[in-house]
This record gives C-alpha cells, sequence and structure tokens, in this order.
C-alpha cells in the first residue's frame, strides 16, 4: 500500500510541476500586460497630477494653480458651461433613445433592422462632423437658418445638437439591451389585473429598465462632458473644459494649467463612471433565470406611430450626413453650388493631405491588431489564471480605469510623460507607436469587458482537462479558446479599429508632421476655414469605417460558420 502511495504521488508530481509551470508563467505573461497598463497609464496621469503642483519653471507650488484657476472666472465658467451642456444633451438623448429603441423592441412596426442600422452610423464618424453639418444647415449663410429664429447655432444650441447626434449611438445600445430583458410574466400579470397600457408602462416597464436608463444617462453625459470635436467646430466663443485644454496648451503653451484643468475635467467623468460601474452591477442582479421573452403583440395604431417616429430619427441623422457629403462635394458655398471632386485635393489644403488619411488607416490597423491581442491575452490570464491574487485586481482596477478619463486628459499626460528628456521611453514621442499606444489604452476598457464577458461563458473544466493531459495553458489557448471566442475577438478588432479612425482627443497632442492623421487633418482644416475639405476628409473616414464594418460582417459570417459550427449542433 506504501509502495503504491509512492508510485502514486510519483506520478502526480509531474503535473503538480506542470501545473506550477503554467502558474508561474501566467504570472508572468499577465505581468507583462499590467507593466503596460502602469507605463501607458498610470505613470502618465501621475505625472499629470505632479505637473498641476508645478509652476512654469518647474518648482513645486502645491495647489497655488488650483487657486489661480477657480479665481479666474472666465474658466470657472467653462465647468458650468460643461455640466450645462452635459445635462441637457443627457436628458435630450436618453428621451429620444428611449423611445427609438422602445419602438424597436416592443413594436412590431416593419424595418426595425434598417432603423437600428441608421441610428447606428453617428459611431462612424468623428465627433467634428455634425458641427460642420449644422454651420452648413444653420450658420450664417446655412441653408435653413431661418428656422432657429434668429438664435446663434454657434455656441450651446449647436453643441447641443451635435453631442445628442453623437451620442445617441451608445445610449440606444444601453436602453435597447435593458428593454430586451423584459419578463413577459409580468406583462401577462398586469394584463390580467385589468391594467391599461399607460399603467403598465409607469409601474412595470419603466420600473424594469431604470438601471438601464441610469447607466445609459452617465454614459452620455460623460461622453458630452469630455468631447472636443463639436465644442471646437461649433462652440463659437462658449467655452467648455475640453476646448479649455486644448486652449491653455496649444494657444498659450500654458502647460501647468492644461494639466490643472485636466485634473478638474477627470472630476465629473470619473464620478460618472463609479455610479456607473455601481448601476450595471445591480442591473445583473435583477435577472432570472425563470425569465420568459417578451414577444410584442401587433397594435397598427402604436406600430404607425412608432415607424413615424423612427423615420423622424433616422432624417436627422442621414440629413446630418448628408449634409455633409453635399458640403464634401459642392464647390464654393453658398455661391458655386455646383459639384465637384475638388474639396478632395487634400494635398493642396492645410491639414497633412492624403497622408494623413492613410496614416490613420495605419495607425487603426495597428491599434486594432495589437489591441486585440494585448486586450484578449490580458482578460484571458486575468479570467483562467490561478492563484494571482492581489495582481488579478491591480489589474482589473487598471482595465477599467480608461473608461473614466478623457481622451484630451490621457494625450496631454502622454506629453508630460513621453517628451521628459530623462525618460528612457522618449525615443516613442512623436512617432506612430505612441499613438497606437494611447488608441489602445484609451479604449481599453470596452474591449477588457467584451473580452470577459465571452470568457465568463466557457466553463473552466476546459483548463483542468487540458492540466490533467498536461497540456501547456498556451496550447489551449489556441486550440480552443480563441475558436469559441472567435465573435468576441471580431467585436473587438472592429471596435478597435473604427474607434481609433474617428478619435480625434486623444491624438490632438501627439502626432507629428509625419503621423498627422485624417481626425487631425479635419480639426486643422476646419481651423484653416477649409471647412468644405474638412467635411469631405470627415466624410472619407466614414466611408472607410463603414466599409470594414461591411467587411468585418462578411468576414464573420464565414469564420464563424467554420469556428462557430458546434453551437449549431447543440441547439439541434
Amino acid at each position: 500500500m506504501a509502495g503504491m502511495r509512492h508510485r502514486s504521488g510519483t506520478h502526480g508530481s509531474p503535473l503538480r510541476r506542470k501545473s506550477s509551470t503554467d502558474d508561474r508563467a501566467m504570472r508572468l505573461f499577465i505581468l507583462v500586460i499590467a507593466i503596460y497598463l502602469v507605463i501607458a497609464l498610470a505613470f502618465p496621469l501621475y505625472v499629470m497630477f505632479s505637473k498641476s503642483l508645478e509652476n512654469s519653471q518647474g518648482a513645486f507650488v502645491g495647489f497655488q494653480n488650483y487657486l489661480e484657476y477657480f479665481n479666474t472666472p472666465a474658466l470657472v465658467y467653462s465647468i458650468q458651461n460643461s455640466l450645462f451642456i452635459g445635462v441637457v444633451t443627457t436628458t435630450i438623448t436618453v428621451t429620444i433613445a428611449f423611445i427609438l429603441a422602445y419602438a424597436l423592441t416592443r413594436s412590431r412596426m416593419p424595418g426595425k433592422p434598417v432603423f437600428k442600422t441608421i441610428a447606428m452610423i453617428p459611431i462612424l464618424v468623428p465627433s467634428l462632423l455634425p458641427g460642420i453639418a449644422l454651420i452648413y444647415l444653420f450658420g450664417r449663410q446655412g441653408l435653413i437658418n431661418e428656422l432657429l429664429f434668429g438664435y446663434e447655432i454657434y455656441g450651446p444650441i449647436g453643441i447641443v445638437i451635435a453631442e445628442v447626434f453623437f451620442t445617441l449611438p451608445h445610449a440606444l445600445i444601453i436602453i435597447i439591451t435593458a428593454l430586451s430583458i423584459a419578463d413577459a410574466r409580468l406583462y401577462e400579470a398586469a394584463t390580467a389585473l385589468r391594467a391599461n397600457r399607460a399603467r403598465i408602462f409607469f409601474t412595470v416597464t419603466l420600473p424594469g429598465v431604470r438601471y438601464g436608463l441610469i447607466s445609459a444617462a452617465f454614459v452620455v453625459f460623460t461622453l458630452s462632458v469630455t468631447d472636443f470635436g463639436a465644442p471646437k467646430v461649433i462652440g463659437g466663443d462658449f467655452n467648455v473644459l475640453a476646448t479649455d485644454i486644448y486652449k491653455q496648451v496649444i494657444g498659450q503653451q500654458n502647460f501647468e494649467m492644461g494639466a490643472v484643468v485636466s485634473m478638474v475635467l477627470l472630476l465629473p467623468a470619473g464620478l460618472a463612471f463609479v455610479v456607473d460601474r455601481i448601476v450595471q452591477k445591480k442591473q445583473v442582479a435583477l435577472l432570472s433565470a425563470r425569465a420568459v421573452p417578451l414577444e410584442p403583440l401587433p397594435n397598427k395604431r402604436f406600430d404607425n406611430l412608432m415607424l413615424t417616429y423612427s423615420i423622424i430619427i433616422s432624417i436627422f441623422i442621414l440629413g446630418i450626413l448628408g449634409v455633409c457629403q453635399f458640403a464634401a462635394l459642392v464647390k464654393f458655398f453658398p455661391y458655386n453650388l455646383s459639384l465637384g471632386f475638388s474639396n478632395y485635393q487634400f494635398d493642396l489644403m492645410d491639414g497633412g493631405g492624403w497622408d494623413s488619411y492613410f496614416n490613420s488607416i495605419e495607425m487603426a490597423s495597428y491599434t486594432a491588431v495589437f489591441g486585440t491581442i494585448v486586450v484578449f491575452a490580458g482578460a484571458y490570464l486575468v479570467e483562467k489564471g490561478q492563484g494571482l491574487g492581489p495582481i488579478r485586481g491591480a489589474f482589473q482596477f487598471l482595465a477599467m480605469l480608461p473608461m473614466a478619463i478623457p481622451g484630451l486628459v490621457l494625450g496631454l499626460a502622454y506629453i508630460f510623460f513621453f517628451n521628459a528628456p530623462s525618460n528612457p521611453l522618449n525615443f516613442l514621442y512623436h512617432t506612430m507607436a505612441i499613438l497606437v499606444i494611447s488608441t489602445i489604452i484609451h479604449f481599453y476598457t470596452v474591449s477588457h469587458l467584451t473580452a470577459t464577458t465571452a470568457l465568463k461563458q466557457m466553463d473552466s473544466q476546459f483548463e483542468s482537462v487540458a492540466a490533467s493531459l498536461k497540456q501547456p495553458f498556451y496550447r489551449t489557448f489556441l486550440r480552443v479558446t480563441v475558436p469559441v471566442c472567435t465573435p468576441a475577438i471580431l467585436d473587438i478588432s472592429i471596435y478597435l479599429f473604427v474607434n481609433a479612425m474617428t478619435t480625434v482627443s486623444a491624438v490632438v497632442f501627439l502626432y507629428s508632421p509625419h503621423t498627422t492623421l485624417a481626425s487631425v487633418a479635419v480639426l486643422n482644416m476646419d481651423d484653416a476655414g477649409d471647412i468644405a475639405p474638412a467635411a469631405a476628409m470627415g466624410m472619407m473616414i466614414f466611408y472607410t469605417a463603414a466599409g470594414v464594418k461591411i467587411l468585418h460582417y462578411l468576414l464573420s459570417r464565414g469564420i464563424e460558420a467554420r469556428t462557430q459550427a458546434w453551437r449549431v449542433a447543440v441547439a439541434k
């Protein structure tokens, strides 16, 4: 017996050694990715905070810069303006998105996929583009400026309209998800108790989606408060925190005050993020395993009403895009309205020429490839690694932090950190690499959540069986995990590519004359007064993002047909 126990233990030791080797390897890999997050996120933010406590000579002055900031009425007024834009935009956007989501989930109207696709279009354009369209519509020589009844589009009115266009898809996605998880049994019970439609709406529907509405509200608030593109194009003299950072750094070279404004801008964004995370946790807790999906009943009057509403919203979105396309083709608005392609001669304009467009494609491609690898590998190591302890918690915190950091703040932090002569990573400054690194960090959180959601659906027994067969973890990762999670991996890649094409705030401080991007070219051409070429470049960004999105959809269908056949088999 003793000999048998001895032999059994001897046979088990290689497995234990193999498991120990895997654990050490996984710890090493997650440590490498964690170091990347620390260098690319934590260190720059720390250096920026330190910069806000120094004067122009680099001497420590404590909170003197903050006192100076809050004693400057014009700068403090920007806080009120930002909060005003955030509250008004959130109220309007969430209302519009809720009604549209209600139409898409609770009606039998025709054309739902078409209306949902149209509603997602604003994700594919930079936030500067709706501002340009509004100038052509309601500017001093706009096509329909009389509809404003004497009010100026430059200022809060224009910013709010542009932000509603920009944030609508984000709110819609969240609210559709909230409405889609409704339990049909509650509605059947309310109908059995003879409650009318209005009472059911206020006692069943709204309480059931309240967490989704709150989450959507905080997402929209954060996006509108921290957005730089729309206020820069159409804000006029109506200053907000995001444009203040740009003016302090680019206009006045006052980097210390720019750091102070950045830290102030972090407060509402960070608070909104924390509340949103709390709300999301509560929302998940409401799901029931016994819930019955709600199928909407036909109601001709209601369906027609929802159809009319969806058409109006689609006209608004397509109208903004159509005006941008018109601006890109018209020769000299409003004096020569003949159409042509002269505005696409970017090499004759300020902003970087066609090189900026191809730089954007290059940067977006690198971001999609390397970002997907880093994000998914990091999520896998956190979810499937054993005994990581505090490393896992620290990694999760770093992975969630980018969601609360506005792009302008991240870009300015990179200037302070990577441009320091004493930094051994100084060679990255003004290169394509730093644009890729900053963009991956900027959009890391949503990608990480997508990856972890997919990985949580996989049984941990896969890793246990692989360990019992003495297979290294990387082989299980490549042969099992990656094929099973292919849809999520593809979603992460297209998410990173599209956002890399459209982002401006995170890279506006980091480009060089050789790495100018298309979104930055839109900004520079608009600054130079070349509004029509700016619209043309914005439309090139849209064409590219939309084309890649379509290509992604077609490729996904083919790849998923090969890697996800097991799902069909299980369903049968």
